[in-house]
């Protein structure tokens, strides 16, 4: 405009300036403006020239959204940090703009903190005792398996597939960890016991079953140490624990029904038209339990 002209402005803190700041109004004092080591106290102390207009409003070329913020920071030391992220960045690109390197600090303190935390995707605790393991156990509410593995713990010479044995048991360990970690908690030990490879399995703070993978083999000369991978049985025993996710208790009939330890005189029907025929035999299994109920 024609009536704007630059300026040096120096005058006793106490004396008031008008200041226009993209549209914004504002009215304070130059002993403000001047308070900290910033741009602003070299536009107020006569270093650098500013633009003034005709009415002698001093023009600033920035958004005025956040300079009564940055006004009342100069005041008090001190402000309340703007609820909205959005506002928060706006604040952080100002205070930098007028090399305010006390509030860059603070903004980007407070951008620092309401950053998300990145989880994991998958977080497996590595137990160091036994006191800790029954904590773990008893305070999830999810079903537990556990992998104690400890190759240091062996007596005897290992059979030549033990090794790889044994690094196939930790394969799948960290390959259904990965599958199930939001379902299940996945904990590992290596310090436990005299066992070398276990894999132990946990609902509701009980154990349900237990898979050892390792039993002594006699040579003609020694005994050896013999590291399995009973891949299916592990498989069968980790979906097993599913039943104990979000539930108060297992379905008796359906545990009944899916397990193979807990079956008693099992009579295998290969139809329901055999199951007639029998008579009913299959009644006293599960899936005949099961079966029946639905039916009914």
């Amino acid at each position: 405009m024609s009536g704007d002209h630059k300026k040096v402005i120096k005058g006793s803190p106490s004396q008031y300036v008008k200041l226009n700041v993209g549209g914004s109004l504002h009215y304070t004092t130059i002993g403000t403006l001047t308070k900290h080591d910033n741009m602003l106290r070299a536009m107020f102390s006569g270093r650098m020239e500013v633009l003034t207009d005709s009415e002698g409003w001093i023009l600033i070329d920035r958004c005025g959204k956040h300079f009564g913020t940055i006004l009342s920071y100069l005041r008090d030391e001190w402000l309340p940090i703007p609820e909205n992220q959005r506002d928060l960045q706006e604040l952080l690109a100002e205070a930098r703009y007028y090399c305010m390197s006390d509030l860059v600090e603070v903004c980007e303190g407070a951008i620092k903190q309401r950053e998300p935390e990145k989880d994991p995707v998958c977080r497996v605790p590595l137990i160091t005792s036994q006191r800790e393991e029954q904590m773990l156990i008893q305070s999830t509410s999810k079903p537990v398996v556990k992998l104690l593995v400890n190759r240091h713990n062996n007596k005897y010479s290992y059979t030549s597939t033990s090794d790889d044995n044994l690094l196939k048991n930790i394969e799948l360990f960290d390959r259904l960890s990965l599958r199930f970690s939001k379902r299940v908690l996945f904990i590992k030990d290596v310090i436990g016991s005299n066992e070398i490879c276990l894999w132990a399995f946990y609902g509701h703070g009980k154990k349900l079953a237990e898979v050892c993978c390792t039993s002594i083999v006699y040579a003609t000369d020694r005994k050896h140490t013999k590291v399995e991978f009973p891949e299916a049985r592990i498989y069968e025993e980790t979906l097993n624990v599913l039943l104990y996710e979000n539930r108060t208790g297992p379905d008796a009939e359906l545990m009944q029904a899916t397990s193979t330890r807990g079956a008693v005189a099992p009579v295998v029907c290969t139809s329901d038209d055999e199951e007639e025929r029998r008579g009913g035999a299959c009644s006293q299994s599960g899936l005949g339990r099961l079966r029946s109920n639905k039916n009914n």
